[in-house]
């Protein structure tokens, strides 16, 4: 097996792709959490347990306290546009508090055997886990 050395503008053009990679699902994860908090805060509690089976479970405070906690990391996901020095490591803790929110709600989807939400939380945990990891090493 031989070892292959990237040249300089090769080395470049590959952190050029896994930046766009990763803003894209950093972009992604902010356009769904901001609309999921969204409709957590607007929508009416019946129609929220009418599309899921969740909210019946806990207390409408819990629900809309949710949504609030959504839109803010969403938010903070995109912190790097604004200062990167200071973005990098609220995008990082973002993504960690996302992450926890999201393996919580894939076991509450997955013991009430939802699963279209539990595979949509796969899916999320998936594209979090990987913007998390790779920013996070950016950081150091």
């Amino acid at each position: 097996m031989t070892t292959q050395t990237l040249t300089p503008a090769r080395a470049r053009l590959n952190a050029s792709y896994r930046n766009l990679t990763l803003w894209t699902l950093q972009g992604w994860i902010a356009m769904f959490f901001i609309a999921a908090g969204y409709a957590k805060l607007s929508e009416p509690m019946e129609n929220l347990v009418e599309l899921m089976r969740w909210p019946a479970l806990v207390a409408p405070e819990m629900v809309r306290g949710l949504g609030v906690a959504e839109i803010i990391l969403a938010v903070l996901v995109l912190a790097p546009l604004v200062s990167w020095t200071h973005g990098r490591p609220l995008l990082v803790m973002a993504a960690s508090g996302l992450l926890a929110l999201e393996a919580a709600m894939l076991t509450l989807h997955a013991a009430g055997m939802d699963v279209g939400p539990a595979v949509t939380n796969l899916i999320l945990i998936a594209m979090t886990a990987t913007v998390l990891w790779k920013r996070a090493r950016e950081v150091r």
